[in-house]
């Protein structure tokens, strides 16, 4: 129903509310479909030799897909002689149901004014493979005699949904299109992501339908219709959620999980909500390879208010404050928070550190930098596995200091005195 809809207003039958026209009844009352109808009214006698021939079974089969050689079969007598009569025939029959002499026209226009859903323009390569205005796709045999044609108007198709074969066309040029269907040939300025060009393609096109008979750049694009256009982008490329931005991301995940009110930060939570957030941040970036190198940091700190800010940095801190003063940055990225430091700097801590209410994973390592013990407990590390790590390090680092009672020591980076 709306696929006959839309013909129809096509046909100037209906008007934009779906109401009849003084056309759409015109082409009610005549015995014909309503396609062939309007080209007999507005092409008027002269096109009621190709109605007749629409109409009927082709006179000539395996001649190739050019309708003109059916016509001129009428002329010559050569072809099926009982399907011609019933042409000729036909077409007296409809040269009387219309009054005047009509617009002179070829027969590609006059096969245009009947079928504007199906005025194939030829895609690129080498094959004869079309894009209909409709949108739909259509190809012809290779050896065909329009196959080198770049436009044409197809009357018959196979019907197949994906691409159809060309039965019967016209050969039309763009001047031909221009004159039936000039007033529903418009520019448009185009702003869409490329999967192919992997960027953002801004163009100036003049289009009928889905057809594109000229492409130009759009050099001026909006920044607006650009960063729009960029969104679909990153839906196909994803986010950067690593570095700096990953480790927010999951600080932010961490302490929403304990139940503060915070903005959702995984992934699929920020792909939904990329025209809130990553909008107004997306100037200048077009392409894949802008994206791939995007800090995505002052965006998603952008979504946090003030308030939620030290509500993030109270329970989940970026870092992690040692006895000594230095800050030793997180890791949000695993199943725990954790952060990786030299055993003998944590000499003193009687507490085990906690982010999100829940404990800190405390990567302890040697002098060397190489992790000797794994903790979330350090009193009780210190109470009971450190009297084992400190047998094993004296021996190893005797440099260092190694004391019985790690609670009671200071916390230091440095070597012992000689």
């Amino acid at each position: 129903m709306a696929a006959a809809q839309a013909l129809l207003r096509g046909l100037g039958a209906l008007d934009g509310g779906g109401a009849i026209t003084a056309h759409g009844r015109a082409l009610a009352a005549l015995p014909l479909h309503s396609r062939l109808g309007h080209m007999l009214l507005s092409a008027g006698p002269r096109a009621a030799e190709l109605a007749a021939l629409m109409a009927e079974r082709d006179p000539l089969r395996g001649a190739g897909a050019d309708l003109g050689l059916r016509l001129r079969a009428l002329r010559s007598g050569e072809g099926d002689k009982g399907v011609l009569a019933r042409v000729r025939a036909e077409a007296k029959r409809l040269r009387r149901l219309v009054k005047g002499p009509g617009r002179e026209m070829s027969p590609g226009e006059m096969a245009a004014l009947a079928y504007p859903d199906r005025i194939g323009l030829r895609r690129p390569g080498e094959a004869p493979r079309y894009l209909l205005s409709g949108g739909k796709g259509a190809v012809l045999d290779s050896g065909d005699a329009l196959a080198g044609q770049r436009l044409i108007v197809a009357s018959d198709l196979d019907g197949d949904r994906r691409e159809a074969r060309v039965r019967l066309a016209l050969p039309l040029s763009e001047a031909e299109l221009r004159t039936v269907h000039g007033s529903a040939i418009r520019w448009e300025e185009v702003c869409r992501w490329s999967r192919r060009a992997g960027a953002v393609e801004a163009r100036r096109q003049e289009r009928f339908g889905a057809l594109v008979l000229k492409d130009l750049a759009w050099a001026e694009a909006p920044a607006k219709d650009v960063a729009w256009a960029m969104l679909d982008g990153v839906r196909e490329l994803g986010l950067p959620l690593d570095g700096a931005a990953g480790r927010f991301a999951a600080r932010v995940e961490l302490v929403r999980a304990s139940g503060a009110d915070l903005p959702e930060m995984s992934e699929a939570g920020l792909l939904n909500g990329l025209e809130d957030w990553l909008l107004p941040h997306l100037g200048g970036v077009r392409t894949a390879d802008r994206w791939r190198g995007f800090d995505l940091l002052p965006a998603l700190q952008g979504m946090l208010s003030w308030e939620q800010r030290q509500v993030l940095d109270r329970e989940a801190p970026a870092s992690f404050v040692t006895p000594l003063g230095r800050k030793v940055a997180i890791d949000y990225g695993g199943e725990a928070p954790e952060v990786a430091l030299r055993l003998q700097e944590l000499f003193g801590q009687r507490e085990h550190p906690v982010v999100a209410g829940r404990p800190l994973r405390l990567v302890l390592q040697s002098p060397a930098g190489r992790p000797v013990q794994v903790t979330t407990d350090l009193p009780g590390f210190w109470a009971n596995s450190f009297a084992d790590v400190r047998k094993e390090m004296r021996g190893r680092y005797p440099k260092h200091p190694w004391p019985e009672d790690p609670m009671q020591a200071d916390p230091t980076l440095k070597a012992k005195r000689r």
